[in-house]
This record gives structure tokens, C-alpha cells and sequence, in this order.
């Protein structure tokens, strides 16, 4: 599928819930416009949330409310099995640029968590099990 075509794009969202026990669902976003604003598709990750029958109740209505890139296609892997701690002034969505000024294209995986939740774990990047 090519990024320039009407189609959209697929991007796999990473629901974070918990990182210190790694607490993480999928969603696969279909036909996502690059063009649209991160603010627009956060909301857009929300209302098929809601509608999301193989999510847990518990993530559904999470408060989410940050989006960072965690891999492109055939890129590489952080070594951290529950998100890329490194480059947050780049990866990081911010909520006023269009998904393509981001970065973000075909086959991206983007991480979805609340920033209270991530800043204590990159001071403390501990797993519980």
C-alpha cells in the first residue's frame, strides 16, 4: 500500500495500561490518514475503543492520553520489552502536528499510555511479575 494513496495506512496502536506489569493490548488502526491531526486520530483510537469487543473493559475507558512511536516497519526494536524509553523529543506525538509531520507511516507501531504512568517508570524501569 503506498502512504501517497487515498487508502490511508495501517497502524498498530500498543494500548499501555500498566508498565510495570506489562499490561498491553493491540489495536490495529485500518485506512488512517496521515493528513489528519494526532489530536484527531487520539479521538479516533477512542471511539474504537469503545466498540473494541476483544479489549478488556479496563481498557476501554482508560485514560489514555499520549501517543509515541515505538517502531516502523522493518526498523529496529528497543531492548525494553514494554516501550522505547529513548528519544522522547522525537517520538513523542505532539497533539497539533499532522500524523506524517510525526513520522508516522505505513506499518508504524505507536504506543498509547498516560504520561503520569510513563515518567514514573523511566525513573524506575522495573517489571513486576
Amino acid at each position: 500500500m503506498s502512504e501517497s494513496s487515498g487508502d490511508g495506512v495501517t497502524v498498530t496502536v500498543r494500548l499501555i495500561r500498566s508498565f510495570e506489569h506489562r499490561n498491553i493490548r493491540n489495536l490495529v488502526m485500518f485506512n488512517v490518514n496521515l493528513e489528519i491531526s494526532v489530536e484527531e486520530f487520539i479521538d479516533m483510537i477512542r471511539k474504537n475503543l469503545l466498540s473494541a469487543t476483544n479489549l478488556p473493559p479496563p481498557f476501554r475507558n482508560f485514560g489514555f492520553d499520549t501517543l509515541k512511536i515505538e517502531t516502523h516497519a522493518h526498523g529496529f526494536k528497543t531492548n525494553d520489552p514494554v516501550i522505547n524509553r529513548d528519544n522522547d523529543d522525537k517520538l513523542i506525538l505532539k497533539p497539533d502536528q499532522k500524523l506524517r509531520e510525526c513520522g508516522v507511516k505505513h506499518e508504524t507501531e505507536i504506543s498509547f499510555f498516560r504520561m503520569e504512568d510513563y515518567l514514573k517508570y523511566k525513573e524506575n524501569p522495573e517489571l513486576v511479575w
